[in-house]
């Protein structure tokens, strides 16, 4: 597998930014298995349906409604069939970092998306 980490990342990263629903369904499907799992908290999304309906969602209270961005922190590390970086919310007229997260994704041959697991860091 010739997988760049960093270059994932941002592709993951993108997707949470993405308007266009469309768009958005077709990232989602190159990024993660068909059975993909996503996991935060007590939430769990699997299937690029239940993935599309959790993304939006964070998407519009976010994104849409408080008009912040996602943003990957360039420190993405790959370890076999493991993905590993730091993610931040941010508000982009001022740059403050609102959230930061750790994504831990395994990733199959391919490098899509077999199971993420999100920590909300702050």
């Amino acid at each position: 597998m010739t997988l760049q980490a960093q270059t994932l990342a941002d592709r993951y990263v993108s997707v949470w930014n993405q308007p266009d629903k469309v768009i958005r369904r077709e990232q989602i499907q190159a990024l993660w298995a068909v059975d993909g799992a996503h996991y935060v908290k007590t939430r769990e999304a699997r299937g690029y349906r239940e993935l599309e309906e959790r993304i939006a969602g964070s998407f519009e209270k976010n994104v849409d409604i408080n008009g912040n961005v996602f943003r990957a922190v360039p420190n993405a590390q790959l370890l076999r069939d493991v993905v590993t970086f730091n993610w931040e919310m941010i508000r982009p007229a001022t740059g403050d970092v609102l959230a930061t997260g750790l994504e831990v994704l395994h990733v199959d041959q391919q490098g899509k998306i077999l199971i993420d697991y999100q920590f909300i860091v702050s």
